[in-house]
Parts: C-alpha cells; sequence; structure tokens
C-alpha cells in the first residue's frame, strides 16, 4: 500500500492480486418495508447494546439487526433465531435476489464526505499469500460468534470495508463514474444524515475492466478483520471449491476517496476510576480536566502529540494521562517489533495499563470497545467503571506496519465511514 496517493507499492506484477466476483445480491424489497432506512443498520461491532439495538429493532419489524444481533438466551438458539428469520423474509418476499450476478457500485454522501466503491464477492486469501492485509489482531470469542451466525444462515450478511490505492488512470474508477450518472437500484438517507445510493454493474466488458484491475492490487482491512478471519475458518471448513471460497466486501480506492480514521474506545466495567488513578502510583502524569467533552479531547489531542496520553472518564470529570515512565514502559513492552507499534497508543495501553497496571484480564466481561465517545463516557459513568478514551492513530501507521506483517493490538483504529448493513446481502447458496 501507499499513504502517498500514488500506487507503486500496491501494484502487484504478477497480476495475483485481488480478485473480485459478480454475485446476486439479495436486497429487501421497498414495498414490503417501512423504508429501506429504517431497515438499515450500523456494522454489528459499531451498535451500542441495548439502547442502540432496542432503537433499530423498534425502527421496522425486518430491521438487518435482527439477522446480525439476534437475541436469545443461548448462543446456538440466537443464531438459529437468524436464520429462521432470514429463511422467512425470503418466503415472504420482504428479500429477493436480484436477477443476475452483478458488482455493486456504492456511493455514501454526508459530512462533507464523498465515498465510492465497488462491493463483490472477493476471493479469500490468508494474510501471508500478502493480498489482503489485516493491521489488527481479532478476538477468538467474537470469531467463533461471528463464525456460527454465518455457518447457521449460509449468508455474508454485511460487507467487510477494504481500502487499495488504484491506477492514476484506473479502468475501475471510470466504470464507478459512468455508473454513478444513472438511475440507481436504491438512494435513502439514515438518522445520521448520509445518503446512501446503490447501482448493480452486469456488463461483460465492465466487469472485465473492474477485475484487470483489482488483480494488479493488494488491500488493506479497514473494517472487518473479525468477519475476515470468520470468512478463512469457514473456507477451512468447507474444502471444496465453491461459495465459501468468496466474501462479501467493498473496496474503496483511498487514493480518491480517502477515509477517515477515528479511535476505538474501551469501558472497563469492573474498575472504577478512582481505583484505577490510585493504581497508576506516579507512572504516568495525571491533570484533572473539570471540562465538557471536546474541551478534554482537544487536551487528548495536544498530549499525544508528544507521546502516548489516555483520558480517563467515568466519575463525572476527565483525567489525562501522559508522560509514562520510560522504565515501565521498557520492561512491560515486547522488544521484538518495530518502534512504531511499540509506541502505539494500543500497545501501551493494553501491554502496559492493562496487563500490568490495572491487571484487566483481557474478556468481553470486562472490556467493552465502543467506538462512540459520548457513549462511552455515559456507560463508564452508568456502570461505575473507566472509560478509556483514545486519540486516532495516524493511517499512515497503520498502512506500515501492515506492509511489514505487524497486527496492531485489536480494536486500534476504526475507519469510516463504514457501509451501512442492509443494502445487499449475500447468499452463499444462490453462487
Amino acid at each position: 500500500m501507499n499513504t502517498s496517493g500514488h500506487a507503486a507499492d500496491d501494484v502487484r506484477d504478477d497480476a495475483t492480486g485481488l480478485r473480485l466476483t459478480p454475485f446476486r445480491g439479495l436486497r429487501y424489497v421497498p414495498e414490503r418495508v417501512g423504508s429501506l432506512a429504517a431497515v438499515t443498520s450500523p456494522p454489528y461491532d459499531v451498535v451500542v447494546r441495548p439502547d442502540g439495538l432496542l432503537h433499530l429493532e423498534s425502527a421496522d419489524p425486518h430491521n438487518i439487526v435482527r439477522l446480525i444481533l439476534p437475541q436469545a438466551i443461548t448462543a446456538g438458539t440466537r443464531h438459529r433465531k437468524a436464520a429462521v428469520t432470514l429463511d422467512r423474509w425470503l418466503a415472504d418476499g420482504v428479500l429477493a435476489p436480484d436477477p443476475q450476478p452483478a458488482l455493486y457500485v456504492y456511493e455514501q454522501h454526508g459530512d462533507g464526505i464523498l465515498q465510492r466503491g465497488v462491493i463483490g464477492a472477493l476471493e479469500l486469501s490468508t494474510p501471508a499469500e500478502g493480498i489482503v492485509l489485516p493491521h489488527e489482531d481479532v478476538m477468538p470469542h467474537v470469531v467463533e460468534d461471528r463464525a456460527a451466525l454465518m455457518r447457521t444462515t449460509a449468508a455474508n450478511l454485511e460487507p467487510l470495508l477494504l481500502t487499495y490505492v488504484g491506477d492514476e488512470e484506473g479502468g475501475a474508477d471510470a466504470v464507478i463514474e459512468r455508473t454513478v450518472r444513472r438511475e440507481p437500484l436504491l438512494s435513502t438517507t439514515t438518522e445520521d444524515g448520509f445518503q446512501h445510493r446503490l447501482w448493480s454493474v452486469t456488463d461483460p466488458a465492465e466487469l472485465a475492466t473492474i477485475a484487470g484491475e483489482l488483480t494488479r492490487h493488494q488491500a488493506l482491512i479497514a473494517d472487518g478483520h473479525h468477519r475476515w478471519a470468520t470468512y478463512l475458518r469457514l473456507r477451512e471448513e468447507h474444502a471444496a471449491p465453491g461459495p465459501w471460497n468468496y466474501g462479501l466486501v467493498l473496496l474503496i480506492d483511498t487514493a480518491r476517496y480517502p477515509l477517515r480514521v477515528r479511535a476505538i474506545h474501551r469501558l472497563l466495567n469492573r474498575l472504577p476510576v478512582a481505583d484505577a488513578l490510585t493504581a497508576l502510583g506516579g507512572s504516568f502524569r495525571v491533570r484533572r480536566i473539570d471540562q465538557p467533552l471536546p474541551a478534554a479531547l482537544e487536551a487528548l489531542a495536544e498530549a499525544t502529540a508528544e507521546g502516548n496520553a489516555f483520558l480517563l472518564a467515568g466519575d463525572g470529570a476527565f483525567h489525562l494521562l501522559d508522560r509514562p515512565d520510560p522504565a515501565l514502559l521498557e520492561r512491560t513492552i515486547r522488544t521484538d517489533r518495530p518502534r512504531a507499534w511499540r509506541t502505539l497508543d494500543a500497545t501501551v495501553l493494553h501491554s502496559t495499563l492493562l496487563e500490568h497496571v490495572w491487571h484487566i484480564p483481557d474478556a468481553p466481561e470486562d472490556i467493552a470497545y465502543i467506538h462512540d465517545t459520548e457513549a462511552a463516557v455515559a456507560q463508564a459513568e452508568r456502570r461505575g467503571g473507566t472509560a478509556v478514551l483514545m486519540h486516532p492513530v495516524q493511517e499512515e501507521v497503520v498502512r506500515d506496519l501492515a506492509r511489514q506483517g505487524v497486527t496492531m493490538p485489536r480494536k486500534s483504529t476504526s475507519f469510516g465511514p463504514k457501509p451501512a448493513t442492509g443494502l445487499v446481502l449475500r447468499s452463499l447458496a444462490l453462487d
């Protein structure tokens, strides 16, 4: 990958890069739902539970959240419930397959961002092959849950977000630009103010143009590491060539449409702020900030410009941690990784603070990962825990580490805008 806007580092001379194929998309039938906006959802790991989940479920009885986050007492029951719901919606005509295989041009517009890319079924590859590059570690229990859901429903319910750096005169971009001048299959505006439009590309020449360019490139997983790991696990379970060798993705050319990179915050459910501060024992400088959240985040940004820094919340105030003890970092951070990895805020948080200072187990009941800053603070205050607010890592650092085959601590980054879930699904039974 290349962060300068040129494609040199991204081009693969052996033409063994990305292989994106058409598929028959499953889409909501507009006449059978209240509105397309009301049946969409953010990706499963962005939905804030339980508030966001209940909000989406009440938006429309057919909201996609009932498939990606089904609710039941046991995991097995949840996944079977999703499969039964999907089958019922297909039988009732709420969802219907498109008449022929297609790639889908997808556009998001809002908050000063215009983003366009192509949705398709991507041939799977391992990180060692250097075609699709992960940049974060994954949590085994999340992969297990996603695998069980995908296995039971036999469907890819939401596309991963992948990025590549396209050719300066790339044919794929020309196809996209021609396509968006046509009437879209669907157009809707979600409650966050983003407009979403979707087109199908079925012309053999245009499909060949897109595929031909992509075979010269590699991609970075921007969002969806757990689902990519799930794809690979399920491919191993289905050894014969077939639909399980592919996974649903959205590919964005970031030379033309740069993504935003935001932080993912940690919520320490069982650690009160007072206990977190006491345990530091002078290993970090601590400053109390009695100002609103925006001002506290500005202070965090200024501190991270000089080194590792974190913002703790949950007791009605904000506490800025910075200037960690160098001797503590030397003792707690592994030295067999590049300096860019050793100095990441996420590395210092997990290796130094969580493991050695606070002794927080890396388990879902102890640590929750929350994208929305205000939600992280509110939940910490409600639960009596500690929100650790993070500053975003620079995109060039992410790409550089990924090229080196070095993964960052899990949930280190949040690229966006993320594709809305529910606009197009992939049923493996149709491939």
